[in-house]
């Protein structure tokens, strides 16, 4: 929904401020966007304007670096710091004008509108006269701002470099695939219910959402449409979960049974913990451990509303001596902490929160964390090495190193008919789009 609705509206109502708002909380303050967008977007009550609102954002975060480049080439000097404000506040208009359906008139006078709100009357003839010339120039802004592919893919310098060594043949699917919206993915419930019984009634009751089976999950249900989850039929029962096709894979890779011990190593808000759960029909023994203990409650909220058992703790994985009972596991999920840059699609903010020296304090995080938790492994058993990032550094080379340092350790092959893998780079990586789903790799080892 692009259009704002049309009824008189308080200063704090507005959209396009409470944009603002949330934009600078990100940008300047450093926020994570998810923190910054459910407190910023909780004193709209219109869902349209909730929705138009949530919309500036995600739309100006994902183009920022584009959007920035177009104009700077707009602004005969650089705005003083303090004004920050009415940087972005140039992005959110140079946004509507370029990527929505907002006739350009209200786009230029509402934003316009909004220097009177920061109290700034002197940005008000920059603003106007600014969006106006770029309504005059746009094509030979496009011009000359594209040239640059870090402007044209709106991605970070780096990052950029990065993924074009990474993935020669590939490098602007994955940018391109970064920059549009993801959609909405349900995992039913077998304990509750079936596939084929939720897409009935999901038919039935909102065929405007469109539900369709994932091709590469047998519990996965795509919507074209996003919703409300907590709306759907037999969400308060437990009847499903919102998650990525690509994250429902580590459950099925890992084939939880019933009777075995099982460690998820960095398990909030819990998605992959309850999968297990249903997999084993609730039946394996899951130790669930979590270091962040807000997170810890987030994970026993999901495993109560999915009548999921475990046993849920904070620690850090990388101390099993601060929380491990001695007790050897049969399977270990390691969903590692990473870049995450397999999900920017979903978190726009990622591409201006990572820097490439937290890249390499990852990796070093996640070498040690394998080499503390593979001793608690039983010999015979697996564990699952798993991120959501499209990094090799963290993914095929960070498998590469961990198999050539530790003799006990084996892949096992994975002859999964999603993603890609060579007999040169252990493990698979899924990238951002494939299948609709979200960037992600996996690499199952086998303790001998």
């Amino acid at each position: 929904m692009n259009h704002a609705s049309n009824a008189p509206k308080t200063k704090s109502q507005n959209p396009r401020l409470v944009a603002l708002r949330i934009c600078l909380a990100v940008v300047q303050n450093g926020r994570s966007l998810s923190q910054a967008l459910g407190e910023g977007l909780a004193v709209l009550t219109d869902r349209r304007d909730r929705g138009f609102a949530q919309n500036l954002v995600l739309g100006t975060l994902r183009w920022q670096l584009r959007l920035e480049a177009i104009r700077d080439q707009l602004l005969s000097k650089p705005l003083k710091a303090k004004d920050e404000d009415v940087n972005q506040l140039i992005l959110l208009g140079l946004y509507q004008l370029i990527y929505l359906d907002t006739p350009q008139h209200a786009a230029v006078s509402e934003t316009v509108a909004l220097t009177a709100a920061l109290k700034k009357p002197w940005a008000k003839a920059l603003l106007n006269g600014l969006l106006r010339n770029f309504i005059r120039d746009a094509e030979s802004l496009f011009a000359a701002v594209d040239v640059k592919p870090a402007f044209a893919y709106s991605h970070p310098q780096w990052f950029t470099k990065k993924i074009r060594e990474a993935y020669p043949n590939d490098w602007q699917s994955i940018l391109t695939a970064n920059n549009e919206p993801a959609p909405l993915t349900l995992r039913i419930n077998p304990l509750v219910q079936s596939r084929e019984s939720f897409l009935a009634s999901l038919h039935a009751e909102h065929p405007e959402l469109n539900a369709l089976a994932h091709p590469f999950s047998a519990q996965g249900i795509l919507l074209e449409q996003s919703t409300d989850v907590s709306q759907l039929p037999y969400f308060e029962q437990g009847g499903f979960s919102v998650q990525d096709g690509a994250a429902q894979q580590a459950g099925y890779l890992l084939n939880p049974q019933a009777g075995e011990r099982i460690l998820d190593a960095c398990a909030a808000p819990g998605g992959k913990t309850t999968h297990l759960g249903e997999l084993s029909n609730n039946q394996a023994r899951i130790f669930a451990l979590e270091k962040e203990p807000e997170r810890l409650e987030r994970l026993q909220e999901n495993l109560a509303r999915l009548g999921i058992t475990a046993t849920a703790q904070t620690g850090d994985a990388s101390l099993p001596d601060t929380w491990w009972d001695g007790e050897l596991f049969d399977k270990i999920l390691l969903d590692a902490p990473c870049s995450a840059t397999g999900i920017i699609r979903r978190h726009p903010d990622i591409k201006w929160h990572r820097t490439p020296e937290d890249i390499s304090a990852l990796t070093q995080l996640q070498a040690n964390i394998l080499a503390a938790l593979w001793p608690l492994l039983k010999p015979g058993g697996q564990m699952l090495y798993a991120t959501c990032s499209v990094l090799p550094d963290e993914n095929t080379e960070q498998m590469q190193s961990f198999l050539a340092k530790e003799p006990s350790a084996s892949q096992v092959p994975m002859t999964q008919n999603w993603g890609r893998g060579d007999a040169q780079h252990p493990g698979k990586q899924i990238l951002p789009g494939e299948a609709g789903m979200d960037g992600f790799y996996y690499c199952l080892l086998q303790k001998s």
